[in-house]
């Protein structure tokens, strides 16, 4: 089920839940896997980890994306702190074309599959990226859910 929330002035949130056929643990580790993102997921055309720090419930990873939508390629930093044993992913801004950006991931095992919580709200900076990407932003941000389910497919189906 995906919902996708507008609100004034700003980017609309989106969240979305999805049961699919793989375990939580399969789940977590392709979308915690960050270095791979270029080879399947929309708009994103590189990624680079730039240090990982090993905390006692907690990684936190620093990475660069290189967003890639129409003329506009932007690269934007963020710090995604992954809690393996939770199956919880928190990803949040650091510098680039956002004004701000948070976004969340959840899995939870099934009797027949998991079931995946996504979440994600952000904002760019200049008023032609927000409404470039404000016409297609729902649609935008189900073709990235979809992109990691077939992923999924992919690599465990």
């Amino acid at each position: 089920m995906a919902r996708t929330k507008l609100a004034k002035q700003s980017m609309p949130t989106h969240s979305e839940t999805r049961t699919l056929p793989y375990t939580a643990q399969q789940m977590y580790e392709l979308v915690a896997d960050v270095s791979e993102y270029p080879g399947f997921l929309p708009w994103c055309a590189a990624a680079r980890i730039l240090r990982v720090t090993h905390h006692d419930d907690c990684d936190v990873m620093d990475a660069e994306l290189v967003i890639s939508f129409k003329v506009f390629r932007e690269k934007f930093g963020s710090r995604v702190t992954l809690w393996p044993e939770a199956l919880r992913i928190h990803t949040e801004y650091i510098d680039g074309p956002f004004t701000h950006m948070r976004s969340t991931w959840e899995f939870r095992d099934l009797d027949s599959g998991c079931e995946v919580d996504f979440f994600v709200d952000f904002d760019f900076r200049t008023a032609i990226l927000r409404s470039v990407i404000g016409l297609v932003f729902g649609e935008a941000m189900q073709r990235v859910v979809r992109a990691f389910e077939r992923r999924a497919e992919k690599l465990h189906g």
